[in-house]
């Protein structure tokens, strides 16, 4: 396992990464920005804070053996590029690694070009609840079908306080979490057909619905309401199983046969103890078992069926 990792922001994702890290025992150089989330970050964590930015740390320091990089959004696609730049071939960015589309490609391309691996942290993807459904899947053969909702609480963040751009942007920026995860468990679209409607005071459209057809065949449909009230959801289909993720961390499981839903059994300690997901997560990024990460190319191809879902018309 690679030791010395930088890890880029000071925020509250930053703490949750630098808890795993410290369990993982890696050497960790935290760089922030500003000197009040360094105190912050550093009463919380015990761990010093290289305050005065990306720039200047790099400027002055050696490359680390990895990066993780969780700034906010509005900077993510910048400070992966910076790292890319300098030299960086190992990096782990939080989702989405860009405010836009745009800014996606800018990452990847930069990251082919330098031939460097950079992957966007997608930590629902290594949720106790997500990896029983991937056995399941496994023993039964194939998706034949599956349907997710990633209505977002509206209500809520209406009242935040965010920089500019990510309430715009709160598609890719969110729902992206339980877009990629359906997709992850269901496959990769060969076909879609998108409609959106109506606005809110800080994102349009509001609403969003359709469907497609998976590379391997199976059917797909999803929905979202941010106007009404909902959750995030998935639910897959195989010829034996129903496998219902809502709420995502638990992993319900219908029998074909029978009109029951059961509980599934999940050794999800880690889950508990940190961020669900982030462990299993990191330890695949530092390990370099890369299989269920989401790699910055993968995540160029898929934003372009993003801003088809959310009505962006290239």
């Amino acid at each position: 396992m690679k030791k010395n990792i930088l890890l880029a922001g000071a925020g509250p994702m930053a703490v949750e990464y630098a808890r795993v890290l410290s369990q993982l025992s890696c050497d960790v150089i935290v760089v922030g920005r500003g000197s009040a989330s360094a105190d912050r970050f550093r009463k919380v964590t015990g761990i010093h804070v290289n305050a005065g930015g990306i720039t200047e740390y790099l400027n002055n320091n050696p490359l680390p053996d990895a990066a993780i990089v969780a700034t906010g959004m509005e900077t993510l696609c910048r400070v992966t590029k910076e790292l890319l730049e300098k030299g960086c071939k190992k990096i782990l960015v939080e989702k989405p690694a860009g405010i836009n589309s745009s800014e996606i490609e800018q990452v990847s391309h930069i990251a082919s070009a330098g031939q460097a691996d950079v992957f966007v942290a997608y930590n629902r993807r290594f949720y106790a609840s997500v990896q029983k459904a991937k056995e399941i899947i496994s023993d039964d053969g194939e998706v034949k079908s599956f349907t997710f909702e990633f209505t977002e609480r509206s209500h809520q963040i209406e009242k935040m306080e965010k920089p500019s751009g990510i309430k715009e942007n709160w598609f890719l920026g969110n729902s992206t979490h339980v877009i990629d995860l359906a997709f992850f468990l269901g496959g990769i679209p060969s076909e879609i057909n998108c409609y959106t409607t109506g606005e809110l005071a800080w994102h349009r459209p509001a609403q969003f619905t359709g469907s497609g057809k998976t590379q391997s065949g199976a059917l797909f449909s999803y929905h979202a309401d941010w106007a009404a009230p909902g959750r995030w959801g998935v639910e897959i289909c195989t010829a034996k199983h129903r496998l219902i993720l809502r709420p995502l961390e638990t992993l319900q499981v219908q029998i074909a046969g029978s009109d029951k839903t059961e509980l599934a059994t999940l050794e999800d300690e880690n889950d508990k103890k940190f961020k669900p997901g982030l462990l299993k997560q990191t330890m695949s990024f530092l390990n370099g078992d890369y299989e269920k990460l989401c790699t910055i190319a993968y995540q160029e191809k898929m934003v372009k069926i993003y801003d088809r879902m959310r009505g962006v018309v290239s």
